[in-house]
């Protein structure tokens, strides 16, 4: 069991684009497959996470090894999630000097962000629906997603400042859910 946990993170650290939110849905593929935990209470995981210091990825690893196997799962499940950015770091120090400045190189990773940020929207309104928080296509989750939509839309096409659209989005979820 605990080369089960070693790997199916060691896998995740190593097809995972975008950090830690981006392999959540990845890490609950996992989880389920396994059995090593209700979703339920991955998703109560997940919510630690966020709040604890650290990469979230890294903390769920660490929290679903330590539910599943104790100390020792806590310890494989944190290396293999880790394992692989190091490696890839470490690898890609050596060569990104030399590839900085080539033109086909920059667009990969710019192709790369649309797949991280629907990877990332999925894993929200996956776990919003799954905690019953975002009820499917009732008036809080419009709202939700039309806060989400003006926001996107004033950031990539009007450049406002992302403080600026933090405090907006806020003021506006206080007048409509208040």
């Amino acid at each position: 069991m605990l080369w089960q946990l070693f790997w199916s993170f060691l896998k995740i650290g190593f097809v995972s684009f975008g950090g830690g939110y981006a392999m959540i849905p990845l890490i609950e593929s996992e989880v389920i497959r396994h059995g090593w935990i209700p979703v339920r209470d991955l998703a109560h995981i997940v919510s630690v996470s966020g709040m604890s210091p650290g990469p979230i990825a890294t903390n769920i690893a660490t929290m679903v090894g330590y539910r599943t196997l104790g100390i020792p799962g806590a310890v494989v499940s944190t290396l293999g999630i880790t394992m692989p950015s190091f490696m890839i770091v470490l690898l890609l120090s050596i060569f990104l000097y030399r590839l900085n400045h080539i033109d086909w190189f920059e667009s990969v990773f710019y192709g790369l962000r649309p797949v991280v940020v629907s990877l990332i929207f999925f894993a929200g309104i996956r776990y919003g629906m799954i905690n019953g928080i975002v009820p499917a296509w009732e008036w809080p989750f419009i709202a939700y997603a039309a806060i989400f939509a003006v926001s996107l839309i004033l950031l990539i096409k009007f450049r406002i400042h992302p403080l600026l659209l933090l405090l907006s989005s806020g003021f506006t979820g206080i007048l409509l859910f208040s």
